[in-house]
């Protein structure tokens, strides 16, 4: 219902007043021509009405007793904080806000970063790949090309002056002495290479022509080791030699092993065992470089100790390929001293070790002497320590093997 002025005005009242919204109280102040502040809130406009209608005995002074107070400063002060901390409370709020928002875009930058960072790792291992892939197929194309090339070389199909090749043969005809190349055999590769350099040496071919003249007849692994060396190495006889030997396992290691592992055939005469046997020694000599004595010497001696010693330190041992005996005693005891085999010079030795009595039955390895330590014999007394053992198991049996006398 719409405020009239003019009926408040006719018949005030507290009721009514107190019902009136400020912009009204407002009018109602304008109409009795009371003086008032517009900033002045709703309550402290209608005391002034209020006192305005007791001064002019419109209303009784009883009015102002239940009339709403005015605020005190202590009222206006605690609203003044309320309102100091609510907007404290807020621009918290507002900060809390912007860091995470801050908080929230430094993680996206980061992960944006990141996710640049792996794109750029996988875009450069994709070009290092490709890079790699491309180089490998040049040098594989270069490897065909290289090997059809001495392919045409062999047949006489090009000239192996030909620059194209790549080899300056300086006036030797390669294509005329590949026929005498002899011919590959993968169970006998060692008497190919010697039959090959005997050739070599007789007909006088050039030593760096040998590896085009060699590969001519691989067959087998040994022309896939071949197509695998790098065009360099290729055209290294030495190095062609050596990959071709290790691709067959014939090192110095196996050449000892055969040596000693070979054993006479039924169908074999001694002669025959004895010269194969021969070979075989001969064959491991070679491949140490063995030509004196003392290198012969060292050979054996170095072997007889790798014989003696723990398995451990022997494969190290095999590992650091010494052939001086000094240097494979130090390397044997840095070894045992890294290792902890226990004092230098008391690890097991495979020379030295216990072996039981199996015919009299001690099982500890000692004699008749209790403080001798197990495998130890001693020299004077060990015939007669025997027989007192020996008469006194024959004496225990035969009195259980006798029928009692009654």
């Amino acid at each position: 219902m719409p405020f009239n002025l003019d009926k408040f005005v006719a018949s005030p009242s507290v009721e009514e007043l107190d019902s009136l919204k400020k912009s009204e109280i407002v009018k109602v102040a304008k109409h009795y021509g009371i003086e008032f502040q517009p900033l002045m809130r709703k309550d402290e406009i209608k005391r002034y009405v209020l006192e305005y209608l007791v001064d002019e005995s419109i209303l009784p002074s009883t009015v102002l007793e239940t009339a709403i107070t005015v605020p005190t400063d202590n009222t206006f002060e605690l609203k003044r904080l309320e309102i100091e901390m609510n907007k404290e409370i807020r621009l918290k709020e507002m900060e809390r806000e912007r860091k995470e928002r801050k908080e929230k875009g430094k993680k996206e930058r980061e992960m944006q970063m990141q996710k640049e960072k792996e794109e750029r790792e996988m875009q450069m291992q994709k070009e290092k790949e490709e890079r790699e892939m491309q180089m490998q197929m040049q040098r594989e194309k270069e490897a065909r090309e290289h090997e059809f090339r001495l392919k045409q070389l062999e047949f006489g199909v090009i000239k192996a002056s030909d620059p194209k090749i790549g080899l300056d043969t300086g006036g030797f005809d390669v294509s005329k002495h590949v026929k005498f190349v002899p011919k590959f055999q993968e169970d006998n590769v060692e008497k190919f290479f010697n039959h090959f350099e005997k050739l070599g040496e007789q007909l006088k071919w050039p030593r760096d022509k040998w590896s085009i003249l060699v590969q001519s007849n691989f067959t087998g692994k040994a022309q896939e080791v071949y197509s695998a060396l790098s065009i360099e190495d290729s055209m290294d006889y030495d190095k062609v030699k050596k990959a071709i030997l290790q691709a067959y396992e014939l090192v110095p290691e196996a050449y000892r092993q055969k040596f000693r592992k070979y054993r006479k055939a039924d169908t074999q005469t001694y002669v025959e065992f004895a010269y194969q046997k021969e070979r075989h020694f001969d064959r491991w000599c070679a491949s140490k470089k063995v030509s004196t004595f003392d290198t012969l010497r060292q050979l054996m001696l170095v072997e007889e100790f790798k014989r003696c010693v723990n398995d451990d330190i022997k494969t190290h041992l095999e590992e650091n390929k010494a052939d001086n005996l000094k240097e494979v005693a130090n390397l044997a005891d840095q070894y045992a001293l890294t290792h902890k085999f226990g004092k230098v010079g008391q690890t097991q030795n495979k020379g030295q070790f216990s072996r039981p009595n199996k015919k009299y039955g001690n099982s500890s390895g000692t004699t008749g002497n209790s403080g001798s330590q197990s495998g130890s014999i001693s020299p004077t007394n060990s015939g007669k320590n025997n027989q007192i053992q020996v008469v006194k198991r024959t004496t225990r049996s035969a009195q259980t093997k006798l029928p009692l006398k009654t």
